[in-house]
């Protein structure tokens, strides 16, 4: 995971170097401002004591408090967590949502805890957690191994914390304590959304578009949901133990209803391939939905895709990434494809501090036209500067986020 911190550091350097960014700034900004390491002590169910560690990682304030998921895995790594935190920056950037990146993490095996002991590792990592996050200061959101469960369990230990109810100290809870209508859509929904403005831009119809989905979680399966309700055509998915091919094309609902029920694509009608097999498949749009680096320089050059739309943070290496696009393979990056999630969970933050509620339908009208308005604006760029859509975004985030920093360090 070590090479996820470089990759990261390296997107930036060269954007930094586009920009001319001073030497201060160029330094300010390839770090995180802060990085929290500390020991999270739990209590299992047979009464010992276990002893894990914990990270978050907050990459800049420069635009607003920090925002960022939590992820619970056995694989996570500083080195991870710092590149997140600093993708999330230029993510919130290029949505010009105000926020700076942060992220966070827990190293343990939590599947392999009981519900019981998954709540007591939560609220420790919570407590720990607690003098370093807020409202205005840094705002969590579920990841890897989270989600709506934790997020209360962690927004009760907060509000605890301070002595009031503070909904607003994180986001992805359930609606019923808080939580936006439209949350748990919102990362495969505006996936959809840019990818709908991608050919719209390009004169073309997104009807009958064949689909591939590399890995069918939470963003793969409403990626596919929605690209399908648009007309597109799903015809293979995957997640960790393989995927499934159909050239005629998957019926989505029945995909995820058998992915629910027994916990993985295989076994469902078509034919069973591997994630390797997968990614070659002809077709025109590739969504990788998995972890980071799932296309690297030993199968980008078989990649069958002819636009890959990046539903995972940093599902490409820079090696990868000079591969596609000698190969003429367009790209809409993560920090725009994937920005649906932190788009609508500043919605929840914004409805929480009003303590007034949206209506789904605002919800999905207001993330779309946020999607539509930054691929809007980094296509713009990519034409004017004759760059790639990466370079583009970058170019576009990390401006926004070195002219906010310029206007409180003059030295800088």
């Amino acid at each position: 995971m070590t090479d996820v911190w470089h990759h990261a550091q390296e997107q930036f350097f060269a954007v930094a170097d586009r920009l001319k960014l001073s030497p201060a700034i160029k330094a300010f900004l390839s770090e995180p401002e802060v990085v929290h390491n500390f020991t999270v002590p739990f209590t299992m169910d047979d009464g010992s004591t276990r002893i894990v560690s914990g990270i978050r990682a907050q990459h800049s304030f420069a635009r607003g408090p920090a925002k960022g998921g939590i992820r619970f895995h056995p694989g996570v790594t500083i080195e991870e967590v710092k590149a997140l935190s600093m993708w999330m920056t230029w993510k919130c950037a290029v949505v010009n949502v105000p926020y700076g990146g942060s992220k966070g993490g827990m190293i343990i095996d939590y599947k392999a805890l009981t519900r019981r002991e998954q709540e007591r590792a939560t609220r420790a990592y919570a407590r720990r957690l607690l003098p370093y996050i807020g409202p205005d200061l840094d705002i969590p959101a579920p990841d890897v191994n989270t989600g709506p469960r934790e997020m209360a369990w962690i927004c009760d230990e907060y509000s605890h914390y301070v002595g009031h109810p503070e909904p607003a100290v994180i986001t992805g809870k359930p609606v019923e304590y808080g939580g936006s209508l439209g949350r748990t859509d919102a990362t495969g929904r505006g996936v959809a959304f840019a990818v709908q403005r991608y050919f719209e831009i390009k004169g073309e119809p997104l009807e009958r578009k064949r689909v591939v989905i590399h890995g069918f979680g939470n963003v793969g399966q409403w990626a596919a949901r929605v690209l399908s309700k648009m007309g597109a055509i799903i015809v293979a998915v995957s997640d960790s133990a393989g995927g499934i091919h159909a050239e005629e094309g998957l019926n989505v609902e029945a995909a995820i209803e058998h992915k629910e029920s027994t916990g993985r694509v295989s076994g469902f009608a078509g034919t069973e391939m591997s994630n390797e097999e997968l990614l070659e498949l002809e077709c025109d749009i590739l969504v990788p939905a998995a972890l980071e680096g799932a296309i690297h320089a030993k199968n980008a050059r078989k990649v069958g895709a002819k636009l890959i739309a990046e539903g995972a943070n940093g599902p490409t290496t820079p090696e990868a990434d000079a591969i596609l696009e000698k190969r003429g393979i367009a790209l809409i990056p993560d920090v725009l494809a994937n920005a649906g999630g932190v788009t609508v969970s500043y919605f929840e933050w914004v409805q929480n501090r009003q303590r007034m509620y949206w209506t789904i339908h605002d919800v999905h009208q207001r993330l779309r036209d946020i999607m539509r308005g930054a691929t809007d604006d980094v296509c713009r760029i990519a034409n004017e500067e004759k760059v790639n859509w990466r370079v583009a975004a970058y170019l576009l985030g990390v401006e926004r986020v070195a002219a906010a920093v310029r206007m409180t360090r003059a030295d800088f």
